[in-house]
C-alpha cells in the first residue's frame, strides 16, 4: 500500500508539486462505482507525472439537510483513507460540509476550487454527481465551467451489477438485510470490521468456543446474526477462518449495545489489545435467543460446522 497524506480542509491541503488530478465525491464504501472515478484520476496522474488526490466530505451532507435522519455511513473516515491508499491515491482532503460550503453557487464551484488548489488540472466525478447550492450543478455545467478555466473534466459512467447501478444506498440496504455476498460483490472487496480486541467475560471459553471481542461501533449496523469470516492482524497477515456473532447477546446478556465476537476455527494468535481486521464473507443465520447456555453451545457447534463448510 502506498503512503497517503490526509488534510482536514481544502484550506489546509499542502499537496505535492505537480498537476493535480482530483476525484470528488463522498465515496462512502469506496465501491466499484467509486473506483471507476478514482482509478481514472490515479491513472491520468501517473501518465502525466501529476498528483492523484481525492476531495471528500465530512459529515455526510444529510447531517446538514436531514439532521433528524442522517445517512449512516458504511465506512469511517480512517477506513476510507486506507481503501483510497490501496488504489494509489496520494492525498485525501476531508473537507467539512457546512452550511457555508453548501451555499457556494454551482457556477462558482470550480473557480473556488482552483483558488484553493492552484495546481488543479483535472477533476473526476461520477456521471450522476450534483454540486453547488441547491445541488443545481450537473456534469454539463461542470464541463462548461471547466472549459472556461482550462480544466479537464472526466465523468465516469455508472457501474452496474445484475442490471442495476452500484450505489452506496443499495450496499447499505444489503448490509442491513444480511445480504453480505451481494454487498461484497458491489464493494469489490469483503466488508470488514477493524478494531482492538477487548477483554470479555470469557463465557465463550467456558462453552468451549473462545472468542475475540472487538471494539467496533459502526454508524451503519449490519444485520445482527452469525457470519463466516476471515481474521487478520499483525500476528497473522494471512487471514484465518472464523465464525462471528454480531448482536445483543440475547441468551446470556441482552445488551443494548451490539458486540462483535469472533471465534477462530483453528489456533488463535490474537489477544486483548491487538488490532485485527474481520472480513465478513457469508451470512449463516440471524441472531436468536436460546433457552439456555446448553442450547446456545449446541447451536454454536452447528455454526462452526456451517462456517467450515
Amino acid at each position: 500500500m502506498s503512503s497517503i497524506s490526509h488534510f482536514e480542509s481544502l484550506e489546509s491541503a499542502a499537496l505535492p508539486a505537480g498537476p493535480l488530478h482530483l476525484a470528488i465525491g463522498m465515496f462512502d464504501g469506496v465501491h466499484l462505482g467509486h473506483r471507476a472515478v478514482i482509478e481514472a484520476a490515479v491513472q491520468s496522474a501517473q501518465r502525466s507525472g501529476g498528483v492523484a488526490a481525492v476531495l471528500t466530505f465530512w459529515p455526510h451532507p444529510s447531517a446538514l439537510f436531514r439532521p433528524q435522519q442522517p445517512t449512516r455511513l458504511i465506512t469511517p473516515t480512517s477506513q476510507k483513507i486506507s481503501l483510497l491508499a490501496g488504489l494509489g491515491v496520494q492525498a485525501v482532503i476531508t473537507h467539512p460540509f457546512t452550511a457555508a460550503y453548501s451555499a457556494i453557487e454551482a457556477n462558482n464551484f470550480l473557480r473556488h476550487l482552483r483558488q484553493l488548489l492552484p495546481s488543479l488540472a483535472a477533476v473526476y466525478v461520477g456521471e450522476n454527481w450534483r454540486f453547488g447550492r441547491g445541488r443545481l450543478g450537473d456534469i454539463a455545467l461542470l464541463l462548461a465551467e471547466g472549459r472556461k478555466l482550462g480544466l479537464h473534466v472526466f465523468s465516469a459512467p455508472r457501474v452496474s451489477l445484475d442490471g442495476e447501478p452500484v450505489s452506496s444506498t443499495r450496499i447499505r440496504s444489503w448490509l442491513e438485510a444480511g445480504e453480505i455476498a451481494a454487498a461484497n460483490a458491489a464493494l469489490g472487496y469483503s466488508y470488514r470490521a477493524t478494531g482492538t480486541v477487548i477483554p470479555g467475560k470469557r463465557l465463550g471459553r467456558k462453552l468451549g468456543f473462545p472468542t475475540l471481542n472487538l471494539d467496533w461501533s459502526p454508524e451503519l449496523q449490519p444485520r445482527h446474526g452469525v457470519y463466516a469470516v476471515r481474521v487478520s492482524g499483525a500476528k497473522s497477515p494471512d487471514p484465518l477462518p472464523g465464525v462471528a456473532n454480531y448482536g445483543l447477546r440475547l441468551t446470556v446478556e441482552s445488551s443494548d449495545t451490539p458486540l462483535l465476537e469472533v471465534h477462530l476455527l483453528g489456533h488463535c494468535p490474537f489477544d486483548a489489545g491487538d488490532t485485527i481486521a474481520v472480513e465478513w464473507l457469508r451470512f449463516i443465520r440471524p441472531e436468536m435467543k436460546f433457552s439456555g447456555v446448553e442450547a446456545l453451545r449446541d447451536q454454536i457447534a452447528k455454526d462452526v460446522a456451517a462456517a467450515r463448510g
